[in-house]
């Protein structure tokens, strides 16, 4: 059964409990006439909910987990599964067929082994079934039934909601940041081993970037492992030839959508504008690889540049400035707009004409916002993957000419992680030592544009 099923079965529940903490609260006024409630039969209601739903949701994210291996235990333990192999991949297909069969998620099996399974599985996973909601409603009505005997007009219900909702919002924070430090966690892990048969020396400094496959751990080179042809694509294409297009594009829009636009025109425009920013990056790699890529090359081998190609540094770092354009014009216009209106119109009644007081008032007031939304921008361009995979090169190619092909971290990353190497072989662990600088790298980013960020409101607060 799935755990949607048992959620919204403890909603159900939670909601018959609401009814009845809150009838029962109201029963304090009308029973005992001048004894008047501590709390509000509102906050009793919830209290009472409270504890049915958050028991049974702590239930079935534990059911969810628990549930599927007493299946297939059960299974195993059955006389069907007596000819199955003992361990190995060709046993878990097989239990994986019947299972899909009994759950009505597959018309049939494929291998005839597992055609006996498909029975105990379903005998199983009804049995299961059955508990799972048994458990469900026991912990709802006992968790329900304990918080209603606990009613009566002393009883400081609104305190204990207001504690628990404290805590499930600290939950939800917290999952955020442990998260992150998860993520942290296995990119350090993975990296520490591939550091273990890669020097850090080479990897960091080297300037060939060839990992192989095919080639026995044993036998790595190092040398092939240097990643700075990938770090200087990834600056090159990301923080380089995007921020070319974005910061001049996304400057001018900004003031001009600030301080010249009618208000008419900036409510139809600013929308379109920020439209930018939710089109898939699949659909810019294809406008990329499709569309810009052999237009720059038809127009560098008209002017007789014949090395131009399709698979060019220029043709991604365009269409990658065009899709952040409405980070940094969004964060200038909030800048902008953030200003005092008294340094503005102190410098229009002083003479300055708009664009003076736009290049020496404006801009250099808002200059902490804009620089944070540049470097948020700078971040966001670093970690793109869809656009360098489809329309730059996966050679890695340390070159300053934006007409040759050129690869980035992200782009070797889904390389060397797609098909089927071995996850011990350390060419697929430099793709967590690339992840790894990748983080740290837009980590810092982030940090320093949040400090600029918080130096900015302070300033006009």
């Amino acid at each position: 059964m799935s755990p949607i099923t048992l959620i919204l079965i403890a909603i159900g529940l939670g909601l018959a409990g609401w009814l009845a903490g809150r009838a029962k609260a109201w029963s304090f006024q009308s029973t005992e006439p001048g004894v008047r409630p501590v709390s509000r039969p509102i906050y009793h209601a919830w209290y009472v909910a409270l504890w049915v739903v958050l028991p049974v949701f702590a239930f079935v994210m534990l059911w969810s987990v628990i549930a599927p291996q007493l299946v297939t235990q059960t299974v195993l333990a059955s006389p069907a599964a007596a000819e199955l192999p003992t361990f190995g991949f060709e046993r878990d297909a097989f239990l994986g067929e019947a299972r899909a069969v009994a759950q009505g998620n597959a018309p049939g099996v494929f291998n005839d082994e597992a055609e006996p399974l498909i029975e105990p599985f379903r005998e199983a996973l009804s049995r299961y079934n059955i508990i799972g909601i048994v458990v469900t409603v026991l912990i709802a009505v006992g968790g329900g039934g304990l918080a209603f005997l606990r009613l009566h007009p002393d009883f400081r219900a609104r305190t204990r909601v207001e504690r628990s909702i404290m805590g499930i919002l600290l939950l939800a924070s917290l999952v955020a940041i442990l998260t992150t430090f998860g993520i942290f966690a296995s990119l350090v892990f993975e990296t520490i081993r591939f550091f273990g048969m890669v020097s850090p020396i080479d990897f960091l400094f080297g300037t060939k970037w060839g990992p192989d496959t095919m080639v026995s751990p044993d036998a790595v080179d190092p040398s092939r492992y240097g990643a700075v042809p990938l770090f200087w694509g990834t600056i090159f294409i990301g923080a380089i030839i995007a921020m070319i297009v974005a910061i001049p594009l996304g400057l001018m829009s900004a003031i001009y959508l600030t301080q010249y636009a009618d208000p008419r025109v900036r409510t139809w425009v600013k929308p379109l504008l920020e439209i930018l920013a939710g089109v898939p990056t699949v659909v810019y790699g294809y406008f990329a690889a499709l569309t810009i890529a052999p237009a720059i090359r038809d127009a560098a081998v008209a002017i007789g540049i014949t090395s131009a190609s399709t698979e060019s540094a220029l043709a991604a770092g365009i269409v990658m400035g065009v899709m952040i354009i409405p980070f940094v014009s969004s964060m200038a216009d909030d800048s902008m707009a953030a200003v005092p209106g008294a340094m503005r119109d102190g410098s229009l009644a002083m003479g300055a004409t708009k664009s003076e007081t736009i290049r020496r008032v404006l801009f250099p007031a808002a200059l902490p916002g804009i620089v944070a939304g540049i470097m948020l921008a700078v971040s966001r361009a670093i970690g793109e993957t869809m656009i360098v995979v489809m329309a730059a090169s996966p050679a890695a190619n340390l070159t300053a000419n934006p007409l040759e092909p050129m690869s980035t971290v992200t782009v070797q990353i889904v390389k060397l992680l797609t098909g089927e190497q071995s996850t011990d072989h350390p060419a697929t662990l430099s793709a967590f030592a690339l992840g790894f600088v990748l983080f740290m790298v837009t980590l810092v980013l982030n940090y320093i544009a949040l400090r600029v960020v918080k130096r900015f409101r302070e300033a006009y607060e």
